[in-house]
């Protein structure tokens, strides 16, 4: 009897203490849910607003998109900039430290050296230095912008409803600034890209592998090749770990656009299509919104604490853009003098640079002293990592750090009704560069490649160029009225996807680096398969998986194979891949065999020449790879296939291994291993990486599969983890026999905050195609906000 009452009593206390558990566990559930709460934004009612002159309607519709109706600008933009802090504040934050090399002091020492990094670039300082250049009328909306961002910034702190990221990270948010918006711009830009990478890579092939293996990695044969190419050979680098350790952009980053003419579509009217290629995260880079006022009616997509519209459509005119990716960054190899360290030789005479100061907060740790050293072209980025002032450095020119007015373009553009109004305003936009495709919905379609591309006296951007010489200077920028341009073309259509947007004859540089043509040749096959075109047509083609660089290189491969003696196995693949009708579909076998193998061959090639650390400077390394397989395949076989045992031999090897990794990763019957089994979508949060439990909050969707790829026009570039973390970040058509409405997909979805039903709704659009119609008018069944100046 005693025992029974002893274990009843100890089982009494290990159900109550399990309950007492269970009450904390909910309790601290309950408490999380209703603070995280706080923070999402009201969407209904009636809110005061200081600062407001008048009242500002704002109706968010079915997928969250606000409608903001004013009756002055000053209004609009203020309201702009409440609503975008609403959803996005976070985001706003985040991206303002980072551009300007400020996330240490809310991270800690891990962004050190991302910090020093941004510091050196110097985003922030020509953010600075151009607004100054302005027009008072849009110093003026980045003001009213401003003025709206701490508005909320205000509200929340005096509610305590800051979004629940600033209380992870134990710091609250400082004023918004006009420079926080411009300086984001310039972030823009920067990720972008403008090959300085690719320089610096080439200069160290040249002076770590034989002359033969290094020209190989080249897009083409640079210009003044023996003079540069003896010069920067006899100069040496202390590489270090610094020129390997900076934030480089994703090298997809690219886009598709393209217009088609009344004359091919169904409506009789011009069409038009957009789907900027970026990362893929949550929330998105991009911030769907509508503006109208006695001055503006437009609609569509900005990045997150910038005013105003950058892509999209207003009443008459529509437009999109894809990056057209120039040169418009040089090294320089600058000569420092041996005993003060700040001067650097210039045609026979030594020039001291500026040197500025730009200590470093680090949470919870002492401010770094660091000091950014900027010649005449620009700051010196090949010590930052590592300050230790070599006897020659890296200096980088960049037309991004130039003052520059990209947002007084996009304010003209918003109010632009033709094509004559919309390229004035596109005058004003000069980085990055970007190709911009035209709808009017009086029948007019435009292209243009706008921005500021440098001219030179010498050099082409493939290399570092001599710093102390004024042989390689820019002598200006190619002039507006030359730049690449086409007005109703007879084809009826106009497209780009990153493509060589002009031909040879053309008397100015632009680039080298040109994506692979994959994605324009087929978008210019469907547009030139149908004498008429439907919307669904252009929808169809934003997610098309056709892989015309398999339907190049399987036959190449299937060829340079037939008669080889290889295994069971790999005679099975290969007929898997000859069967194959080069859809990139999540469901097929064959696009997981074709794209492990073009990547293992990628891998294979250059790892035992090429240090990691160098690697993630290989510019262009994919469209090295098919040139070298391209003239391989038609007997010119290059020293890295020699080394190799020979080009067949390679691939033989190649395929072997990856059918082994293969075997290994999704079992032995080929027939049942599919893409999406790799290749999966997935729109992480940047905090969800620091807790399990921050990722279980954040990130509510699973890795999903998809099909597409980097190279099919639906864009779906992934990482080493199979991870589709890069894409067509906002997807957009318009027919403009009707310019009061047209379709998107954001992914994930338009809100910040994890608990709004619009945090990670779009994501089955974004994987299914499935648009969502927004419209120049608020929509009658949307939540109504009224925000109202407060007395």
């Amino acid at each position: 009897m005693e025992i029974n009452l002893k274990k009843n009593r100890k089982r009494t206390i290990i159900i109550g203490g399990v309950a007492f558990l269970f009450l904390c566990l909910t309790s601290l559930i309950f408490y999380a849910d209703s603070f995280i709460g706080r923070s999402l934004p009201q969407l209904e009612g009636e809110l005061a607003v200081p600062g407001l002159s008048g009242d500002v309607e704002v109706v968010r519709d079915s997928k969250g998109v606000p409608h903001l109706s004013a009756s002055s600008d000053r209004d609009l933009y203020m309201a702009q900039g409440y609503i975008q802090a609403q959803d996005r504040l976070f985001q706003m934050d985040l991206s303002r430290r980072q551009a300007s090399g400020r996330l240490s002091e809310v991270v800690g020492e891990k962004a050190v050296d991302r910090d020093k990094f941004f510091r050196t670039l110097g985003l922030r300082r020509a953010a600075e230095a151009s607004l100054e250049g302005y027009s008072p009328e849009v110093k003026e909306i980045l003001g009213w912008f401003a003025d709206g961002v701490n508005a909320y910034i205000q509200d929340s702190k005096e509610t305590k409803s800051l979004p629940a990221e600033f209380t992870l990270l134990g710091y609250e948010p400082e004023k918004w600034t006009e420079v926080d918006s411009l300086t984001i711009g310039k972030y823009m830009a920067f990720d972008l890209g403008g090959h300085w990478q690719g320089q610096a890579f080439r200069y160290w092939a040249l002076q770590s592998l034989p002359e033969d293996k290094a020209m190989d990695l080249f897009p083409s044969y640079p210009e003044d090749a023996p003079t540069i190419i003896h010069e920067t050979k006899e100069l040496s680098m202390k590489w270090g770990n610094a020129i390997s350790e900076p934030v480089i952009p994703p090298e997809m980053n690219g886009s598709n656009n393209w217009v088609v003419s009344g004359s091919k579509s169904e409506s009789g009217y011009p069409m038009l299509a957009d789907d900027p290629h970026l990362s893929l995260g949550s929330p998105s880079i991009w911030y769907q919104m509508h503006l109208e006022s006695p001055d503006v009616n437009v609609s569509g997509v900005i990045f997150a604490g910038i005013p105003g519209i950058i892509l999209g459509h207003n009443e008459t005119i529509a437009w999109g853009v894809t990056n057209t990716g120039p040169d418009v960054q040089d090294l320089y190899i600058e000569k420092r003098h041996k005993e003060k360290k700040n001067h650097f030789l210039y045609d026979g005479k030594w020039e001291e640079a500026e040197v500025i100061k730009e200590p470093i907060a680090v949470k919870d740790s002492e401010t770094i002293p660091y000091e950014v050293t900027v010649t005449r072209h620009g700051p010196i980025v090949s010590e930052f990592a590592n300050q230790d002032d070599s006897e020659n450095a890296l200096s980088m020119r960049w037309t991004a750090l130039d003052p520059s007015l990209e947002l007084q373009a996009i304010i003209d553009m918003n109010k632009a009704s033709n094509w004559t109004e919309f390229e004035k305003a596109m005058e004003d936009f000069h980085t990055p560069t970007q190709n911009f495709v035209f709808a009017d919905n009086d029948g007019t379609i435009a292209y243009k490649a706008n921005g500021k591309i440098p001219i030179r006296k010498k050099g082409d951007g493939l290399l570092p160029v001599p710093g102390w010489t004024s042989d390689y200077e820019w002598t200006g920028f190619i002039p507006y009225e030359e730049l690449p341009r086409v007005v109703n073309p007879a084809e009826g259509y106009i497209a780009t996807a990153n493509n060589k947007v002009i031909g040879d004859e053309y008397p100015y540089h632009i680039s080298h680096h040109w994506a692979g043509p994959y994605r324009y040749m087929r978008i210019s096959e469907v547009l030139e398969s149908k004498e008429k075109l439907t919307k669904q047509d252009m929808k169809d083609l934003q997610h098309d998986h056709m892989n015309l660089q398999a339907r190049e290189f399987v036959p190449l491969l299937l060829d340079a194979l037939e008669g080889k003696e290889v295994s069971v196995q790999s005679r099975e693949a290969l007929q898997l891949l000859a069967d194959w009708d080069y859809e990139d579909d999540a469901d097929e076998a064959a696009p997981l065999l074709f794209h492990h193998w073009m990547d293992r061959m990628s891998n294979e090639l250059f790892d035992d020449s090429i240090p990691n650390d160098m690697m993630k400077l290989f510019e262009g390394k994919q469209n090295v790879v098919d040139e070298l397989i391209r003239k391989a395949a038609k007997g010119k076989v290059s020293p890295w296939f020699t080394e190799q045992g020979g080009f067949e031999s390679f691939l033989v090897e190649s395929l072997s291994d990856t059918l082994e990794d293969g075997f290994d990763r999704y079992g032995s019957n080929m027939d049942e291993w599919a893409w999406g089994d790799y290749h999966r979508v997935y729109f992480e949060n940047p905090l969800s990486s620091a807790s399990s439990i921050l990722e279980w909050f954040l990130n509510r969707r699973s890795p999903e599969p998809v099909g597409g790829s980097r190279v099919t026009v639906g864009a779906a570039s992934y990482n080493d983890e199979g991870i589709v973390n890069h894409g067509g970040s906002w997807r957009f058509i318009i027919d403009t026999v009707d310019m009061s409405k047209a379709d998107h997909i954001v992914g994930p979805g338009q809100s910040g905050h994890f608990k709004s039903p619009w945090y990670d709704d779009q994501i089955d659009d974004w994987i299914e195609g499935k648009y969502h119609e927004t419209t120049l008018k608020s929509p009658a069944d949307g939540k109504q906000l009224r925000l109202v100046p407060k007395t």
